[in-house]
């Protein structure tokens, strides 16, 4: 099992599978149907600059010159010296002192027609600008402008940006829960083996070696994750009253650690944390039974979900999750990254960066999880149409937590 996924194959995978994220096509044409023509070299130039800044600036991408937005391969008619011209455009057409992390800049041939390719990974050392000075970023399906301080991020950040990202020497593709890979890589493009699926989507690379893995790959796929993560791990203990005591008073009714890859404690984490969701059974008005939720759901595995994805991996330690008497804090290991504070979530308004792009990725394209800002967002909604109190955002150098408080739904009557 060790196909390399040849460029020109992949290239025509990402235009079958369509713009997103980290993907972008942009017509070499320009004018009515049936009258088009090459568009101004200066324009594609200027095109090019904005849309890999953009990408570096954010979580990376991929940029395809000569495809329609709908996929369809119109190529790019211009003259060699023209095409060289945009091929040097990564250097030409963005800030002089911006060097952007460029991956590939070359000229393909598919079906009998030029387009042109070119890639760029997150940048973590710098930002991005323009020649004019102007920084954007890549936000959903669109480049948009934003601030050299939005963008800003502490250094010290740079080991756990890049901890899903590096290679693993000793990891295999047989460490990896191979028949479940195949499922969702049947799923992403029908007839991709496991090796393509991690190629194309950045978790492996191909080399005169062998097939290298990512961390990524094996924090999401690993058969043993604690050969390679010790601390792949959700913690849930119950607290009896509103504090955590030690020694003769040590108060923790139930202690439970569930292990696994993060699709793994996706799925037995959120089993073992739904039962403390519901406070009891009662009779509801029709003499049936009913079960009295104290915590929205959706909002308990939002905050979840986000705890296990935005995680600091490269900190050896798990996540957290205290259920007291009147609230349940769910702490994960890893502050904050510098370039958002807790005032940007609580303003509700979508502010996301991911810290473990390769693990953010695949989680979103399997429709795990929201941004972080999103994810967020979606919780204190949640939390104010169940008439909860607003939940509670806090972050050192070590953590952050989200703490979701509620109020009794029984009167203190039922309660004793």
């Amino acid at each position: 099992m060790t196909d390399a996924l040849i460029l020109p194959e992949r290239i025509k995978n990402a235009i079958q599978i369509g713009e997103s994220d980290y993907r972008e096509f942009k017509s070499a044409l320009e004018g009515h149907p049936g009258k088009k023509k090459p568009r101004l070299l200066k324009d594609i130039c200027r095109d090019i600059g904005e849309a890999l800044v953009a990408f570096a600036n954010a979580d990376g991408g991929e940029l395809l010159i000569g495809v329609e937005d709908d996929g369809i391969i119109s190529g790019v008619p211009h003259q060699e010296e023209d095409i060289k011209r945009m091929l040097e455009a990564p250097k030409t057409h963005v800030h002089p002192e911006s060097i952007l992390p460029l991956t590939h800049a070359l000229k393909i041939e598919l079906d009998g027609k030029t387009i042109l390719f070119f890639s760029v990974a997150k940048g973590t050392t710098e930002i991005y600008q323009l020649p004019d000075g102007r920084c954007v970023r890549r936000k959903d399906k669109r480049t948009v402008p934003e601030t050299f301080k939005k963008i800003l991020f502490d250094r010290q950040e740079v080991k756990s940006r890049e901890y899903d990202r590096q290679f693993v020497d000793g990891a295999a593709v047989n460490d990896l829960d191979v028949p479940f890979i195949q499922s969702i890589a049947d799923r992403y493009l029908r007839g991709l083996t496991v090796e393509k699926y991690l190629q194309q989507i950045g978790l492996a690379d191909y080399t005169v070696g062998g097939l290298r893995l990512r961390m990524a790959s094996l924090l999401l796929f690993a058969r043993d994750i604690q050969r390679w993560h010790p601390r792949s791990q959700v913690r849930i203990l119950k607290v009896s009253g509103t504090e955590l005591k030690s020694g003769e008073q040590y108060n923790v009714k139930s202690d439970e650690t569930i292990r696994g890859n993060i699709f793994e404690l996706l799925q037995n984490s959120w089993e073992q944390l739904r039962p403390f969701l519901a406070d009891k059974t009662e009779f509801g008005v029709d003499a049936k039974f009913e079960q009295k939720y104290i915590y929205p759901e959706w909002a308990c595995r939002e905050a979840l979900i986000n705890a296990i994805a935005h995680r600091d991996y490269s900190i050896q330690n798990g996540v957290d999750i205290f259920i007291f008497d009147d609230r349940m804090e769910i702490k994960s290991p890893g502050a904050l990254i510098s370039t958002i504070t807790i005032d940007d979530l609580e303003k509700l308004e979508g502010a996301h960066e991911s810290r473990n792009v390769l693990i953010s990725r695949v989680l979103r394209e399997n429709k795990f999880m929201r941004e972080l800002g999103e994810g967020i967002k979606r919780i204190f909604e949640l939390m104010e149409q169940s008439e909860l109190d607003k939940p509670k955002l806090f972050s050192n150098s070590i953590w952050f937590s989200v703490t979701l408080p509620h109020k009794s739904i029984f009167t203190s009557q039922q309660l004793h």
